[in-house]
């Protein structure tokens, strides 16, 4: 569980985090005043709010979430993300894009079996060690 200091303030390496959860995209509260006034400029200007400020910003939002699970070279682990708009807005696709070229299911059960490989392979680093 985390607040939004985990987008940008926390680094655990190694086995101790191996499945990142990101309930929902990471979009910026309608209600921030930064946004608002980011949302106002670009309006003046004649652009489009949504797609060229809270998309791009929640986009960078979440490479860093997900750059939680992965520090370096001998991480490993399964990023989940909750929110359907991945498939089903028109606008996840910037969001898949944004992410690592890495495998993608739907599948709970691949999951399931991926994660309990690393966990087996941990183990056995462990007791190799």
């Amino acid at each position: 569980m985390a607040t939004g200091a985990f987008w940008e303030g926390i680094d655990v390496r190694g086995q101790a985090l191996s499945c990142v959860i990101i309930d929902k995209l990471p979009f910026t509260a309608p209600d921030d005043p930064l946004l608002k006034a980011r949302i106002e400029d670009c309006r003046l200007r004649g652009g489009d709010a949504f797609s060229q400020v809270q998309i791009p910003d929640a986009v960078i939002t979440l490479k860093q979430g997900v750059g939680r699970l992965i520090r370096d070279r001998s991480d490993h682990g399964a990023l989940v993300i909750c929110d359907n708009r991945l498939v089903s807005r028109q606008y996840g696709d910037t969001f898949l894009r944004s992410l690592p070229p890495i495998p993608r299911t739907r599948d709970l059960a691949k999951v399931s079996q991926f994660l309990a490989d690393i966990n087996e392979e941990h183990k056995n680093d462990a007791e190799a060690s």
